[in-house]
């Protein structure tokens, strides 16, 4: 199958043979696609592959055979993002986190426009703990794995904003007594659920909770990025 001018960003790279690489791209139509991009890397082709870099709105020719597709052009569609320092950091957290949680050839337009918003959002001034917090939540709903923030998954009653709650990954929400680990406020889940940043507590509340879920779905695996991200405080 031929794709012409496919809306993509390059999530990850690395060296395939002697003068190409081996992509992992997330693509608006196709999903997450193993893409090799042949004879990128010589001298004469150091704009091509300047192109392929990522956090970079790109459309791209595609010829999909099987399990991997081939790179027969690339254009860039928008300015290139700077995602620099800590925002970059998060950029690649971003990119770690669907190449982990996403199948490949598994197509998901609200898992593509969920991770362009999001690196929209580290490319300005906004939290990147509460962009990073969004973007967790959108990329579960995308893959099947909604929260559950609203109600109480024991009672099936709404929740409490004052009252203390502890995060079931395979229930919901269920009421608790404060000094519990990882335990949550209602309004913190709250907040998640309609998109209202809360404050320093609750993300770092937040942040326990997406780990301990994301950590499940992973089968109990670890992400590399948190332990690079462990010890930096702008992203609690």
């Amino acid at each position: 199958m031929r794709l012409e001018l496919q809306p993509a960003y390059v999530l990850h790279s690395r060296p395939y043979r002697e003068t190409s690489l081996l992509l992992e791209c997330l693509t608006r139509d196709q999903g997450r696609l193993g893409v090799v991009a042949r004879g990128v890397r010589g001298e004469k082709t150091r704009l091509r592959r300047a192109q392929l870099e990522p956090f970079q709105p790109l459309a791209m020719g595609l010829l999909l055979r099987g399990e991997l597709a081939t790179l027969t052009s690339v254009e860039t569609t928008g300015t290139p993002l700077r995602l620099i320092g800590n925002a970059g950091l998060a950029g690649l957290y971003l990119n770690e986190l669907v190449v982990r949680l996403s199948e490949r050839q598994d197509p998901s337009s609200a898992l593509f426009d969920a991770y362009a918003l999001a690196l929209q959002r580290l490319a300005t001034d906004e939290s990147l703990a509460w962009s990073l917090r969004r973007f967790e939540r959108d990329l579960l709903q995308a893959m099947g794995y909604a929260l559950q923030l609203e109600h109480d998954a024991e009672t099936g009653e709404l929740l409490e904003p004052q009252a203390h709650y502890e995060y079931r990954v395979e229930q919901g929400a269920v009421a608790c007594l404060p000094g519990r680990r990882h335990v949550l406020r209602g309004s913190d889940l709250l907040a998640l659920a309609h998109d209202r940043m809360p404050d320093d507590e609750g993300l770092k509340a937040l942040r326990g909770m997406m780990r301990e879920v994301i950590r499940f779905h992973l089968g109990g695996g670890e992400l590399r990025a948190w332990r690079v991200l462990g010890g930096t405080t702008s992203w609690r």
